[in-house]
């Protein structure tokens, strides 16, 4: 009993900690940057909006909740070193990184870096610098790598978990500029869940003593123990042209709990064996960005599914509450005629749904290739075209072009949007007719990561 009251005022303590930090209020800035972003983008793109950024927020801070509270009862049993100087370091590093990618965010990169760190100071006993810099020195030489890792695995584990439950429910629907030049649709499916954690770590001082010994730690519970609050973030983006957002999702969710069993092992045996853990940080970095490009290399050898084909217009996205989700159109599905009349257009897709404007027939193709039809009255002021987005024609006005991403482009997307549309109008207005184009393919930014 006398256990349990100390844990609850640890518990208390450690939560009145988190607040105090101004990391975690960071990490959810930075996601309501990028659905605000993400915003922006559809509005750009169809002048419309699927999503709410607030919403979007809400349900990544309740998700990582969940996801923290989860994590933070595992590490009753592997335990942790670290100190508030440590937490400090590590959220040092990964703003910094944050500042060259927006990925980089991903604690496997700074427990990696810190590892090689770590590593190297320790190949050089006598080297102890001034000021502080030694005080840095010190404070990387006494986190306990091992046991990080242990944490990114497991973070990783808990991150699949997240993106298959909510991940597809995330994606934005994108113009992108296909092979030759060509317009294809596609999505980009980007999250982050900030995850507050409360780690068990060995007391300072003397105290109660836990009737287990957690992993990580060895005789240092003797002491007793007590409760440190560390905020991290997780996340992932992805884009896919060749995949549906539900499959692509789940794609991503098995391997990023395939990473994490990985590196759990790789973090049992640098603890097992502490030479390998300089093997086990780079294994870390190398194997994250081995996801990333295994991604790419299969998005860029995929057909892609949101073309037009040439006896219908292929269904990119349905707006919530709109009659094409009520008539249960599915995205990735191909709308073939309307009203009796074959449509191969947007504009012929508008002047069938027009012959009719108290009600619209429909024939629509499945993924699967069947024919499906469906009926329902059309309501003034409801959507000209049925609450449907298209897949990109010869006349599409904007497309994505795939740039990574850094801070600096979440605190400017108004800016970027200003750029978007003074280069179309100057673009417009220099070339010649025999060199106008339809398409304007903007340098809208975005980024690949898991």
């Amino acid at each position: 009993m006398d256990i349990v009251l100390e844990v609850l005022w640890m518990l208390a303590e450690a939560g009145w900690q988190l607040l105090l930090q101004p990391f975690y209020y960071i990490s959810i800035i930075l996601i309501m940057l990028i659905y605000r972003r993400q915003v922006l983008l559809e509005r750009k793109l169809f002048h419309v909006k699927l999503h709410s950024w607030g919403a979007q927020t809400w349900r990544t801070v309740l998700g990582g909740l969940l996801a923290g509270v989860s994590i933070s009862l595992l590490s009753v049993f592997l335990g942790m070193t670290l100190t508030m100087e440590g937490v400090i370091c590590i959220w040092a590093v990964t703003l910094l990184l944050l500042l060259f990618r927006v990925r980089y965010l991903c604690l496997a990169y700074s427990v990696g870096l810190l590892g090689i760190a770590q590593f190297t100071l320790n190949m050089m006993p006598t080297f102890q610098g001034a000021g502080w810099v030694a005080e840095v020195v010190r404070i990387v030489r006494e986190l306990n790598i091992p046991a990080l890792l242990c944490l990114v695995a497991v973070l990783h584990v808990a991150e699949g978990l997240l993106v298959r439950w909510q991940g597809a429910s995330f994606a934005g629907p994108l113009f992108y500029e296909g092979k030759r030049g060509k317009l294809v649709g596609g999505y980009q499916l980007q999250s982050l869940w900030p995850i507050p954690l409360f780690l068990l770590i060995p007391a300072q001082t003397a105290g109660a003593v836990l009737p287990w010994t957690p992993l990580f730690g060895g005789e240092a519970w003797q002491g007793g123990f007590q409760l440190i609050a560390l905020p991290i973030v997780i996340g992932f983006s992805e884009m896919t042209v060749g995949l549906l957002p539900k499959a692509k999702a789940r794609v991503s969710s098995g391997r990023l709990i395939g990473y994490g069993i990985v590196m759990l092992a790789l973090a049992l045996l640098s603890a097992w064996w502490s030479p390998f853990m300089l093997a086990a940080a780079l294994l870390g970095i190398i194997l994250h960005e081995g996801l990333i490009w295994l991604s790419r290399f299969e998005e860029q050898n995929r057909s892609p599914l949101f073309v037009n084909p040439v006896d219908g217009v292929k269904v990119l996205a349905v707006l919530p509450g709109s009659p094409a989700e009520e008539l249960g159109i599915q995205i990735g599905e191909t709308i073939v005629k309307v009203n009796g009349v074959p449509v191969a257009t947007k504009e012929e897709l508008h002047a069938a749904l027009r012959m009719n404007p108290a009600f619209c027939k429909l024939e629509v193709r499945n993924l699967a290739g069947e024919s499906k039809f469906l009926q329902r009255a059309i309501y003034a002021g409801e959507h000209h075209q049925l609450g449907a987005i298209l897949a990109p024609d010869d006349k599409a006005p904007v497309a994505v072009r795939m740039r990574p991403i850094s801070l600096i482009h979440l605190l400017r997307p108004r800016r970027e949007g200003e750029r978007i549309d003074s280069r179309s109008n100057r673009r417009s207005a220099d070339a010649s007719p025999a060199d106008k184009k339809p398409i304007q393919q903007q340098d809208i930014q975005a980024e690949t990561k898991l």
